[in-house]
C-alpha cells in the first residue's frame, strides 16, 4: 500500500475516533441535563407537596382553635389566661397527636412522617389597639394620651406617634377634605404595615408586644393585658398598681371590672366599660409546622361574637430551617 494511503486511511480513523468521543461527550451532556432537570422537577415537586400538606396541617390547627374558642364562649364566663385557649403548644411530634386518636387507622407512630406543630391563641384585646386613636374623623385624646405613657415607658420618639395619630386620622378623611397634593396610605391591618404611617423598625419591634391593629375600636381585657398596657392606658396610674392588678387576677380572674376597681385607688373611676372589659373579641392564632427542612408559619385573625367564630385574615409564611 502506498504511504498516502496509509496517510489518508489514518486520518480517517482518528477523524472517525473525535467524532465519537464527541459523540459520547454530546450524549453525556444531554443525559446530565436531562437528570438534572428530572432531579429539580422532583425537588421542586417535593417541596410543592411539603408546603401544601403543611398548609393543610395548619387549616386544622386554626380550625382546632376556633373549636376551642368556641366551647369557651359555651361555658361563658370572663376570659383570663388560665383558660384553655390560653395554654401554649409547645413543639410536639404530628405523630402523637395521630397516636392519641383511638379511631386513627393510619399506621404505627413510626410510619408517621417527621413533622413537628407548635402554635398558641393571643387575647388581641390584650394590647392598645391602634385603631383607637381615632374616634370619627378625629384623633381620640384618652387613647393618644395612652400610646403617649407607653412610648415613654419603652424609651420611642413621641414624633413618630404624632406622625402615626395624624396620618391615621387623614385615612379616614373623606373625599374633598384630603389636602390638596397629599397622598394618604391605605389603612392598615397589620403592625408592620404601620411602617406607612411613620414609624420605624425598631419602634415597630419595641411596640409590637403592647399593641395590636383590629377593625375598629374596642376595650381592654384587664384578665389578659400586661402591667405595661394597664399602666399606659390608665391615667394617673402607678406601675406598682398595674404590677398589682395583674398579681391579684392571677389568683382570682376579675368576674366584673368592679372587681378589677378595688386594687386601683383613685384610678377607679376611670375603669369604665367604654374602654375596658373582662372579655374578648379578637384572638390571634399563631401555627408552626416543621416538615423536615421546611418550616411553614401562619397567623390568623379570629372574630368571636357569642358562639360564631370567623376568620378575618390570615398569612403564611414558609422558611427554610437550615
Amino acid at each position: 500500500m502506498k504511504p498516502g494511503a496509509v496517510g489518508k486511511i489514518q486520518r480517517q480513523r482518528g477523524a472517525a475516533l473525535l467524532l465519537a468521543m464527541l459523540t459520547v461527550t454530546l450524549v453525556a451532556a444531554l443525559s446530565a441535563t436531562v437528570l438534572w432537570q428530572q432531579w429539580q422537577a422532583i425537588e421542586v415537586e417535593s417541596a410543592e407537596r411539603s408546603r401544601v400538606q403543611a398548609g393543610w396541617i395548619l387549616t386544622g390547627a386554626v380550625d382546632y382553635a376556633r373549636l376551642i374558642l368556641i366551647e369557651d364562649a359555651r361555658t361563658g364566663g370572663p376570659d383570663h389566661l388560665a383558660e384553655p385557649w390560653a395554654v401554649v403548644l409547645k413543639e410536639a411530634r404530628l405523630s402523637s397527636f395521630l397516636a392519641a386518636d383511638k379511631n386513627n387507622n393510619s399506621g404505627s407512630a413510626d410510619s408517621a412522617p417527621e413533622a413537628f406543630l407548635s402554635g398558641r391563641i393571643e387575647d388581641m384585646q390584650s394590647r392598645l389597639n391602634v385603631s383607637n386613636l381615632i374616634d370619627g374623623d378625629n384623633v381620640s385624646s384618652p387613647d393618644l394620651v395612652a400610646f403617649t405613657r407607653l412610648f415613654s415607658l419603652l424609651g420611642l420618639p413621641p414624633a413618630e406617634l404624632s406622625t402615626l395619630a395624624e396620618t391615621l386620622r387623614l385615612t379616614t378623611v373623606k373625599g374633598d377634605t384630603t389636602p390638596a397634593g397629599s397622598t394618604v396610605p391605605l389603612t392598615p391591618q397589620h403592625m408592620r404595615e404601620l411602617a406607612w404611617l411613620g414609624l420605624t423598625p425598631n419602634t415597630l419591634a419595641l411596640l409590637a408586644p403592647y399593641a395590636s391593629v383590629l377593625p375598629g375600636r374596642s376595650t381592654i381585657n384587664l384578665n389578659t393585658a400586661s402591667p405595661e398596657v394597664i399602666y399606659a392606658s390608665v391615667p394617673g396610674l402607678e406601675m406598682a398598681q398595674a404590677q398589682t392588678l395583674v398579681d391579684e387576677r392571677a389568683r382570682s380572674p376579675f368576674r366584673t371590672l368592679e372587681d378589677a376597681r378595688r386594687f386601683v385607688g383613685l384610678a377607679a373611676d376611670r375603669i369604665t366599660e367604654a374602654r375596658y372589659s373582662v372579655n374578648t373579641r379578637f384572638f390571634e392564632v399563631r401555627g408552626r409546622l416543621r416538615l423536615d427542612k421546611l418550616v411553614v408559619e401562619e397567623r390568623s385573625l379570629l372574630q368571636r361574637d357569642g358562639v360564631d367564630v370567623k376568620t378575618l385574615w390570615r398569612e403564611k409564611a414558609a422558611l427554610d430551617d437550615t
